[in-house]
């Protein structure tokens, strides 16, 4: 616990961060699945440690708040006594229904416990940014293209006729639409690939993200480390946008709920409820899934309806179309440090604000300028600034409110905003 109070760094169980309501240790699972009496254990030392509350990242990472410096550690050995499998060093995220969705094409989780077990022996983590990571994307109907990652590893089938039939796409720098795209690897070429990718931004840009070494020193270099393992491949086409939410089959006619946490969050009492609803559906056990989502596994379609029942009475999402998933909060004031405004406490309101207006957009409700829940842009954002909530427009700041006038202030601006647009598109 060398790191309890370190800034700046992904807050892993070992090393977690000050907060305003305390330290926030992260899990980051390996993508096997969480058994329900695990699951269950880990939300009781939620609420004995810290305080109760949990929370599922947009990557599917867990939080938990509320700790301090005594009672960290003992966090720490209640998960590893648990023996949930999470990891920690440089993430490498893996589809969330690897090994379980009859769509997959590759053993992405195998090819990631290989890459963890290169990066712990090669010791390049403390010249990579904090924030560095892998994505091995195996396949199936939750893919893992809107997740953005140093290196990006995508499944590929080979051209018809040709001797291996999978392959490994291989991109640098982004999501499936941003990354720098150099080629393809086979599989068991793809541990030292990344391996030399890494190691070379580690040499050449220290700390830095793979794009922006990228652009600062040419995409050849990094060609040039890996040509030997870089084989002829197209690159694959765009996917549909993956949707965590509702149903999703699984082998063995068995079936997977997705679930979200309303603005990334639950309480250690409701998420325990979800448990004993999913047990009595004949759930497994769950994982985690990118976009603040649970997914509890194995259970029979039939069971499905009355669980997705239950879990809609615990105030979960069950339904994709629900307006609450158009409003991305962070914690914001006074549980993060950071925070200039109340973020998450503003959230219900302003998805009241955005319904009102008839508004699609998705809108993003920040603390502070850093952005952290949705770093990406979006076309209504809006940023706690000494106390105020500055709203933007398309990158433009339109107003300053207060936090009280924010929701009325908020409903004129979308309504104007969807009445422009309307006008826009009738010509």
């Amino acid at each position: 616990m060398n790191a309890l109070y370190r800034r700046g760094a992904c807050p892993g169980l070992s090393a977690p961060m000050m907060t305003g309501d305390g330290l926030l240790a992260r899990l980051t699972p390996a993508g096997s699945t969480i058994g329900l009496d695990a699951f269950g254990g880990l939300c009781r030392a939620a609420r004995t440690h810290g305080n109760g509350i949990l929370e599922i990242t947009s990557r599917g990472s867990i939080q938990i708040r509320g700790l301090s410096a005594a009672s960290a550690p003992m966090l720490a050995a209640d998960v590893a006594a648990l023996r949930i499998d999470g990891s920690e060093g440089i993430p490498v995220l893996v589809n969330p229904l690897s090994g379980l969705d009859a769509d997959d094409t590759f053993n992405a989780g195998a090819l990631a416990a290989a890459l963890r077990a290169s990066f712990a022996s090669a010791s390049i983590a403390s010249s990579l940014s904090a924030k560095a990571s892998v994505v091995v994307d195996g396949g199936g109907i939750l893919h893992l293209d809107d997740v953005a990652a140093d290196v990006r590893l995508r499944a590929i089938d080979a051209p018809h006729g040709a001797s291996l039939h999978v392959s490994l796409h291989v991109s640098l720098g982004g999501d499936a639409s941003t990354a720098t795209p150099i080629g393809a690897v086979a599989p068991e070429g793809a541990v030292a690939c990344v391996l030399r990718l890494l190691e070379l931004l580690a040499a050449k840009a220290p700390n830095a993200r793979m794009r922006d070494a990228v652009q600062g020193e040419g995409l050849s270099a990094f060609k040039s480390a890996v040509a030997d393992l870089l084989i002829d491949r197209p690159a694959p086409a765009p996917r549909p946008a993956a949707e965590p939410i509702g149903m999703h089959a699984l082998r063995m006619d068995e079936a997977a709920i997705g679930l979200g946490l309303p603005f990334g969050h639950s309480d250690s009492e409701t998420l325990l409820r979800l448990i004993e609803a999913g047990r009595r559906a004949g759930a497994g056990g769950l994982r985690t899934a990118p976009g603040r989502a649970l997914l509890l596994l194995g259970l029979q379609p039939a069971a499905a309806h009355a669980f997705v029942a239950d879990a809609g009475a615990l105030g979960l999402i069950v339904d994709a179309a629900d307006p609450r998933r158009r409003v991305v909060a962070c914690a914001g004031a006074p549980i993060c440090a950071s925070g200039q405004i109340p973020a998450r406490a503003m959230a219900p309101a302003v998805v009241r604000a955005v319904g009102a207006a008839s508004c699609k957009d998705i809108i993003h409700v920040s603390g502070c300028y850093k952005g952290c829940a949705h770093p990406a842009p979006v076309p209504v954002a809006i940023f706690g600034g000494d106390g105020a909530c500055d709203v933007m427009l398309d990158g433009v700041l339109s107003r300053s409110v207060t936090v009280e006038d924010l929701p009325d202030q908020l409903k004129m601006l979308l309504a104007s905003r969807v009445e422009s647009k309307a006008e826009r598109d009738h010509g």
